[in-house]
């Protein structure tokens, strides 16, 4: 079944012609996904999915800068231009700002990195100039089950171990299985952390997304001492955690705020296909496992075999079939202006990197980057004009102006 006629799609192009006016895109070309739908739903409103395809008229200047790191999972620029990055196993490393390696990070807490686990994000405070301190994510093995950990700790002069290690925040109950933590923590202009959670992937468990009594599912906000941020939209009310920003997420990988507006952005997994954006208000549930655009791995429907419901909110787009979001970067630089204010979606499964043109946040265009890499984008950050993607692969990957 296709889910756009002509007309339809003739629509789409012409408002991408208008969207475009004041950028230096090209003209709008037909929808990048070509391959059928593992799920013949329809979009909520136009544009949700299958949006037109723009091309970047910039010529870019692909290299890559590293390519002996070890299942690389997050990537943060520091002051001085240079890379921390997190590796499954346990470890992190500095690289110097061409990619080099330079040091290496060890004595981090033991991490279950079977399955989906491991050292997961990692980010800096924004005063970390002054106080050095770093935050990160992993999957902490328990007596019984794993769970989803927030750490911190001061990075020492050295640079080769970070001092007084402190849990701030572990996401309960834990559970045995061994897939979707999310992860992804993003610091808010006062200085607080939002940290996504993903449900643990189980039939038995997913359901918690939907429960303010559980951490899983979830766009948590803490304070730097894993408290909850004061004020939330729960707090006061009766069996819910008061750190819950949002609920209804699947595994949500893809955490970043659009530094011209402040919005808050996420992007997660969906089943068989079904991966989703989303902006995040708070207070908000955002459906999961009771609406979804995707189908469970058997193609059989999620639950009732819905795509809305009152009281729970719409992908701002979606996939299907999944491209696998591994994380979310907005381009702020002036080096391709033409990007400016464009979200950029890492796929795993997909092996490309997605551009979206985001209009009064709707997605008025999608291009598809570094096709043909046979890569895993993992995560990515900007810096200076110029993207950097670490790679499954063990690769980093810069992506700048010719």
């Amino acid at each position: 079944m296709n889910l756009f006629n002509n007309k339809t799609l003739g629509l789409l192009l012409a408002g991408l012609a208008l969207n475009c006016a004041n950028v230096a895109c090209v003209s709008a070309q037909n929808p990048v996904e070509t391959n059928k739908p593992s799920a013949d739903y329809k979009p909520a409103f136009e544009g949700q999915t299958r949006i037109a395809g723009v091309k970047t008229s910039t010529a870019l200047d692909i290299s890559i800068l590293n390519e002996s790191l070890e299942n690389p999972w997050a990537i943060s620029v520091l002051p001085n231009g240079g890379f921390l990055i997190t590796q499954k196993q346990g470890t992190m490393v500095i690289l110097t700002a061409d990619g080099k390696s330079s040091k290496k990070i060890t004595g981090l807490p033991k991490v279950d990195a079977s399955g989906q686990g491991g050292l997961l994000d990692v980010t800096i405070d924004p005063n970390f100039a002054k106080n050095r301190m770093v935050y990160w994510a992993y999957s902490e093995p328990q007596d019984k089950g794993v769970l989803l950990a927030i750490a911190k700790g001061k990075l020492a002069a050295n640079e080769t171990s970070i001092e007084n290690q402190t849990v701030i925040y572990r996401a309960t109950p834990s559970y045995g299985g061994k897939l979707q933590y999310g992860s992804r923590i993003v610091f808010d202009k006062s200085g607080n952390l939002f940290v996504s959670t993903g449900e643990r992937s189980g039939g038995d468990i997913r359901i918690q997304a939907q429960y303010l009594n559980s951490s899983l599912g979830k766009i948590l906000h803490l304070t730097t001492d894993g408290k909850a941020v004061a004020n939330g939209p729960f707090a006061g009310k009766a069996d819910a955690r008061p750190e819950i920003y949002a609920l209804g997420l699947r595994n949500p990988d893809g955490l970043a705020i659009n530094p011209q507006t402040g919005d808050l952005w996420e992007a997660e997994f969906g089943p068989k296909g079904g991966d989703e954006v989303n902006l995040i208000k708070p207070g908000k549930n955002y459906g999961w496992p009771i609406i979804t655009y995707g189908t469970e791995y058997s193609g059989k429907q999620v639950g009732d075999g819905i795509q809305q419901k009152e009281g729970m909110e719409q992908p701002v787009y979606f996939w299907n079939p999944s491209i696998s979001p591994g994380c979310i970067t907005f381009y702020n630089g002036t080096s391709i202006p033409e990007w400016k204010g464009n979200l950029f979606v890492g796929g795993l499964g997909g092996s490309h990197i997605i551009r979206l043109v985001i209009k009064n946040n709707k997605v008025v265009g999608e291009e598809r980057l570094l096709e043909g890499k046979g890569e895993r984008f993992r995560d990515m950050v900007e810096k200076d004009g110029a993207l950097y993607s670490v790679t499954d692969n063990g690769k980093l990957y810069k992506i700048a102006k010719k």
